[in-house]
Order: structure tokens, then sequence, then C-alpha cells
């Protein structure tokens, strides 16, 4: 294929490229102890859906929008209509196709898509034998071990990096030998140490040049599936510290290495097929007419909710408040949140909730009692701007080290090799009650860590300054009330390997009782006060500000009293658990109804202690708008649970720095998550974490659906569906901002990123005027039309209006 050796080189160096740009293709996967959403699509985020659609076809063999006949039935129900389709057709650039021929599709369904094959998969054709399945096992066999997170009681040697590791395991591993890869081993030896010339000789020895390169790279890191994204998390991480990291392309590397062996056994028989797969590859990306079409009733879709959002938000100048709040609660603009602050408003007029990101602004690497690892507790987009750990005296800490120890002991002991046998025979009966309690529901929790306290190296200058930025974004500035709660939210489940997951998002799938008790410690604090009074803000003497963790299952609401000063006992505090107690009822009210078997409000709390229980809580399933405005203009809304709400007023916000802050990190984390449901659902094979029923915890990574093979990403189809239909809608999320419009366009110009995603239709983008009504639509390139929203959008979105020149046009 390479005339020269300088062609040889030059063409490996554009295949370097072009493989690191396949590694930025795939979505990373955090591991269970700290899972947070991904976007499965981050790395189409500079790409239009249609075309993701047509890229995925080719690699994935998925579809990346739901069967018309899903459509059908919402326009059936007369909750999607046919001006919503005429308003997406509208804003459609390009060849589009008209509403005529949009009838005529929502009569069929598409068949779904296949990938282009691999070597392994024309191999298996020709050979009768299954050949991905084998190299799935054989790479799992060995990316389980070499990757083990503290799971296994003995680890694999790393030195050398993962090709280098593999390449020492599989000259050993006889088993594709054994079903008819002959010379195998001998084959793995005779590669390059080098990953990139593994790479080079696979790629002239299977004709993949750089034309073809970018889709056939991304192809076979599709196949390797959870691996594959372990190793993102791997670069991503890396790149976050500044560092490298080259294990995407080292797995890259190993897969190419398993298809250049299988050319070489089946060459003769399958080499035709396989250059009209090259020439597949090599051809440009383009959508087919029908995922053009499937774009068009996702974006009528889209705007059919839009549409029914604007019907139920208060409009108007709302009433004044007099005098002083009882109670200002600020909760994580988590969906989950949104019933609880509705519940909790409803228990009296002088109760004010406030939303705000869950880490409350303090970004933290914490170390918890006893431990000397480090959390991060912080939304993982950003690096950690302080460190805390949990306050406990020398004689606690290493009480409770010597205690953990012998815990890690007694557990080495029960599954190491030569000994779990005898343990089970010996002691098992014991056991029989542990086992009984936690099938009935009756285990106990861990018990609450100690205060954690921030740095003391952070002087007082320093933490009056984080103060004051922290209450600033919270728009939480005056008119105290005599409890300010800061309340971050957790879940508490049994038995259940994605309990992360249901963690909270902005603290790095952690519980936000750290970060709420942080900025609680903070606030109480005398000398930061006086500073703030210096700084103009006024906090009253009787105001306390009480940490707490909103449990997310039951909705219960536990309160760190103990980290008070001895000097603030809050008043009215059993009024509070009143309110908190009656809210709760509410919320569970409202969420049983849509749990399975949830027979009644008192069932939720038995629900988050079943072991098997597969659908403990829903979590995010039905996301689908983010909010940031006052909280008067969604007060009194049945959002029911589907939209996050960030408070924001942007008459305080003189800079715009807040509303950059917001556009940049929360709805960039809400984003993440609404795609995250969006893959799960629409892409289940792909995408989706599988059948929680079949899952096995491998390396502490992730779950496997069976005992072998690659981690399923995503979520468990359970925590998308009830098995009757779905809980989550797949909706691009639509972002919902009480701002001015130009205000908004420069900070799109300076991130481009971001803009990216509202510009190629991953995110809506909608300005609320100034009675509260949703108004103007960004429409790309820095440019906004009105907001029709009903049955006059084609014609009234149907121009571009271009941003306004002045503030004051607002």
């Amino acid at each position: 294929m390479f005339a020269t050796l300088e062609t040889y080189s030059g063409a490996l160096l554009e295949l370097v490229g072009v493989a690191n740009s396949a590694a930025k293709a795939i979505p990373p996967l955090f591991p269970l102890s700290a899972s947070v959403a991904v976007n499965p699509f981050l790395g189409q985020g500079d790409e239009p859906l249609s075309l993701t659609a047509a890229r995925l076809a080719r690699v994935g063999g998925t579809r990346v929008t739901p069967r018309r006949s899903y459509w059908a039935a919402k326009i059936a129900a007369g909750e999607m209509t046919e001006a919503d389709i005429a308003a997406a057709l509208a804003a459609m650039k390009g060849d589009a196709p008209d509403l005529a021929e949009i009838r005529v599709a929502l009569g069929h369904d598409t068949p779904d898509p296949v990938a282009l094959p691999t070597v392994a998969e024309l191999a298996a054709e020709v050979s009768g034998i299954d050949w991905p399945a084998l190299i799935e096992d054989r790479i799992g066999a060995w990316a389980a071990g070499h990757f083990d997170e503290g799971q296994a009681l003995w680890q694999q040697a790393r030195t050398g990096g993962a090709f280098s590791a593999w390449r020492d395991f599989a000259s050993r591993d006889l088993t594709p030998e054994i079903l008819g890869l002959n010379g195998f081993c001998a084959f793995v030896a005779e590669t390059n140490r080098a990953h990139w010339r593994a790479i080079g000789r696979a790629s002239e020895r299977l004709g993949v040049g750089p034309a073809a390169a970018p889709t056939a790279f991304h192809r076979w890191l599709m196949t390797l599936g959870g691996w594959a994204q372990y190793a993102r998390y791997l670069l991503w991480q890396a790149e976050l510290n500044g560092e490298r990291d080259s294990t995407v392309t080292e797995l890259l590397a190993i897969r190419m290495v398993f298809d250049e062996a299988l050319f070489e056994r089946y060459g003769d028989s399958i080499a035709a097929r396989w250059a009209e797969t090259v020439a597949a590859h090599e051809a440009p990306l383009a959508p087919t007419r029908d995922q053009i079409i499937d774009t068009v009733l996702q974006e009528a879709a889209e705007r059919a909710q839009q549409r029914a959002l604007a019907g139920i938000l208060p409009i108007g100048t709302p009433p004044q408040r007099q005098g002083r709040p009882d109670l200002q609660a600020a909760f994580c603009i988590d969906v989950r949140s949104e019933v609880f602050r509705r519940a909790l408003e409803a228990q009296g007029e002088g109760i004010e909730t406030l939303g705000f990101a869950g880490f409350f602004g303090l970004a933290s690497a914490h170390r918890a009692a006893g431990s000397d690892l480090t959390e991060r507790r912080g939304p993982v987009l950003l690096q950690p701007g302080v460190t805390s750990r949990a306050a406990e005296t020398q004689g606690a800490d290493l009480s409770r080290r010597y205690t953990a120890r012998a815990r890690r002991a007694w557990g080495r002991f029960k599954l190491a090799a030569v000994s779990s046998f005898a343990f089970v025979e010996a002691t098992g009966p014991l056991y029989a009650g542990k086992l009984v309690r936690d099938a009935l529901g009756f285990g106990g929790h861990a018990a609450t860590d100690p205060a954690p306290a921030l740095d003391p190296a952070l002087d007082l200058t320093t933490r009056i300054a984080m103060a004051k930025t922290v209450l600033s974004a919270m728009s939480l500035t005056r008119n105290f009330a005599p409890i300010v709660l800061i309340a971050g939210h957790g879940a508490d489940v049994t038995n259940n390997p994605h309990e992360s997951a249901l963690h909270c998002g902005a603290c790095g799938g952690f519980a936000g009782d750290v970060n709420a008790r942080l900025l609680a410690g903070l606030l109480n604090d005398p000398e930061i006060r006086a500073g703030l009074r210096d700084d103009g803000i006024e906090i009253p003497a009787d105001t306390v500000f009480l940490p707490a963790l909103h449990h997310t299952t039951t909705d219960a609401v536990t309160l760190f009293e103990q980290d008070l000063p001895a000097t603030s006992t809050p008043r009215d505090l059993s009024r509070l658990k009143g309110w908190l107690s009656a809210a709760g009822h509410l919320a569970r009210a409202e969420r049983a109804r849509r749990l399975p078997r949830a027979a009644n409000p008192a069932a939720l709390a038995a629900r988050a202690r079943d072991w098997a229980e597969t659908r403990p809580e829903w979590g995010l399933a039905g996301c689908r708008a983010f909010i940031a405005a006052p909280r008067h203009r969604t007060g009194g809304a049945d959002l029911s649970g589907q939209a996050f709400l960030h408070d924001y007023d942007w008459h305080r916000d003189r800079d715009f720095g807040v509303l950059e802050l917001i556009l940049t990190a929360p709805v960039v984390v809400a984003s993440w998550i609404s795609l995250q449901y969006y893959g799960s659902t629409v892409a289940p094979g792909l995408f989706g974490g599988g059948n929680k029923l079949l899952h096995n915890v491998v390396g502490g990574i992730g779950v496997l659906e069976g005992n072998n093979g690659a981690p399923r990403p995503g979520l468990p189809w359970q925590s998308v569906h009830d098995g009757t239909g779905f809980q989550h809608e797949p909706l691009r999320l639509s972002v919902i901002v009480e701002a001015p419009r130009e205000a908004m366009s420069d900070i799109l110009a300076r991130h481009p990123g971001v803009r990216a995603l509202f510009d190629n239709g991953w995110l809506h983008l909608i300005a609320m005027d100034q009675a509260g009504r949703l108004a103007w639509r960004y429409t790309g390139d820095l440019q906004w039309r009105p907001f029709a929203g009903g049955v006059k959008a084609t014609a009234d979105e149907a121009g571009t209006v271009p941003s306004p020149g002045t503030l004051a046009a607002e």
C-alpha cells in the first residue's frame, strides 16, 4: 500500500492524528465509585443530530431518534401537532422535506441501521465461528484484571501500558488458537511493542488509509464498548490534570491486531467484501432522507414540549413579598428537588426556596474520616477549587483507621482462594440473620462523618471572597430568613451498583452533604460575616445557616444540627422539622404515582432498603428543561419533577459573570444528564446499561451484562422504562433564561464549545422577557427569532432576528 518508507512514515503520522480524533469521539465511562451522567454524543457536539445519525448508523448500527410510530402516537394523543412539525421544517437549513412527505413518513417505521462490518464479522460469516464474541470475551478477560480498581485481590502488572500488557497476555492465551485462529500467539508476539507501529502495520495490511480511517477506527472502538469508554475516562482525567494518556489508542491497536490476524486467516474468502467496506468508510458522511425526516420529528416534539411549558409558567409581575421570610431553603437544581421544593413552599407563605448547583460553589477535593483517598466533590468539568477533610481528633481518626483495616483484612480472608471455602463452611450459618435482615430491608446505614472543614491554609480574605461569590451567585444577598437551609441531596439504596449515579451530578457522583456542610460552616463563621458586612452583605445576627441532606429515595431530610456553633441555636427548629416532614409526605405521594408497585407513599421508604428493588426511584428520568430565572417565574407551576431550576436575577448580575457561570457549567452538566437519558432511551443497545437482573460488577469500574465481555455504559433499562412504557421521553434539553439576549450571545461567542451545543441543536436556548413569557428562540450563529410556540410558529419564526444592539432594547 505504501510505496516508500517516507510514504509509510507520512501516512502513519496522519493515522496517529486520526486515531487521536477517534479516541475523542468516544464518551467517557466514569467508574462506579463516583459515576456521573455522561453525554454519549460528547464527541459529536460539533455536528448536528442528522449527521450524528449517519455517523452512528455507520459505526454503531444504531438509530439516534425514536421510531416514527412513537411520534405518531404523540400526534394521535394531541401532545404534538402538525403546527409543531411545520415550525420545525421552517427552521431547517438546506434541502428540507415538506409537510406532505412527513405525513407519509409517519405511516411507516424505517428498519434499524446496520453498521459496516469488521473483519471479525466477515470472518464469522464464512467460518461459522463467532469471532466478534470471542474477541469481546478475550479482551474482557484481560481488561477486567488490567483495569481493576481494587475489586480483585491480586492486580496485574501495568508497566509498559495497556498494549504491552495485552501482548504479554495474548501471546500465552491459547483460546483463539483452540477455536481455529492458528498461530495467533506467535502473531501477537511478532507485533511491534509500540502500539502506533501496530496500528500502522494493521492499517497497511487491511488497506485502511487516512480517508477510511476516521470511521473505521471509530467502528473498531465502538466494538470495545465500555472498555473504550473507560479508557476515554482515563484520557479525560489526564487532560484535566494537564497530562497525556494513550489508553484509548492502545485499545484500538489491540482490536486491530485481532482483525489483522483474522484477515490473514480468511483473507481469500473475504477480501472483496472487505474492500467494499473500506470504500464505504472512505465515502463522505451524509444523512439519508429518512434520517433528516427523523430529525425534523425530533425537533417538532421538542417544540411541542416548549409550547406546553410556555402554557403553564406564570406570566406577569409577581406580588412583592412583605417583610422577612420565615425560612429560606437552598436546594440543588436537580429535577428531583423541584417536587420537594413545591411541597415545602406549600407549608406556608413565609417559606422561600432557591435552586443552585448542588456543590454550592465549593468544588472540593475531600478526604472522608479515616481515609487517605481524595473524593472530587464537584462537577467533573472543573478541577477542585478547595481542599477539605472530616474534622476529628487524632485519636478518633486512628481508631477509625484500625477498624477499617480490620474490616478489610476480614473481607480479604473471606474472599481469599485458600480460606474462602473453609470460611463459608465454618461461619456461613452465622450470616443467616444478616441475610434475613437485609432481605426484609432492616439493614442499618453508615454513621454520619464528622463535620468537614476547609483547608486551614485558606486565609480569611480568601474565605470571605468565596462566601461573597457563592451568595451572589445564589442571588441571596439580602433579606435573610432566621433559618437558611442549605440542602444537598443523595440516595440511600441497597444492593445497587449504580448508587453513585443517583447521587449529585454536581458533586461528582457523591452525595451533597459535604458541600452543604462546608458552605454552612463558612457562612456561620462570625469573622466571615463581619467581612461580608464590609462588602455590603448584611446577615442578621439571628440568621443560622443549617446544612441538610435531602434523601431523594425517601424524601426524608437529615439536619446536621451538630455542625452548628454552640451560640447559634436556630429558633423554631421544631416548626422547621414539621414543615419538612409534611413536605416529604406530599412529595412521596406525588412520586408514588409514577413508581411501579408503589401502592402508597409509605412504601417508598421500604423500596430504598429492598435489595431486590430495581427501581428505588426514577432518578432524573423525565428531565426536559433548565430554567434560570427568579423563583417567581416558576413558583406555583407544577413542573412534575422535569425541570432543573436555577435561581438567577440578571438585574443583580452587573457584569453577567453569574450568567456566564450558569451557561458554561450547570447548563453543560444538565445537558450531560439529559443526553445520557436520551441516549439510554433511543439507543439502549449501544449507550444503555442493559438489564439490572443480569448485572455483575467488574473491577469496580462498571457492570457486565452476564459474566464476561465489556462493561455496559449508561443507564439500565429499568431506569428509563417501567416495563410497559418509557418513563423518560427522549427530548433534548430546553434551556430557558431570563436575561438580555445580547449578554447570552456575548457569552456564547467567548465559549465556542458551549456555543456548538446550541448551534448544532444539542440544546435549545430560549430567552424569557420581563413578564416571564418565552419570548425569543436562539437559532444559531448568534441569531435569535421571536418565540411563537404555537400555531403561529411557522410564520412568526420564519425570519431571523439579529441580536439587539443594546441591552436597553430588552
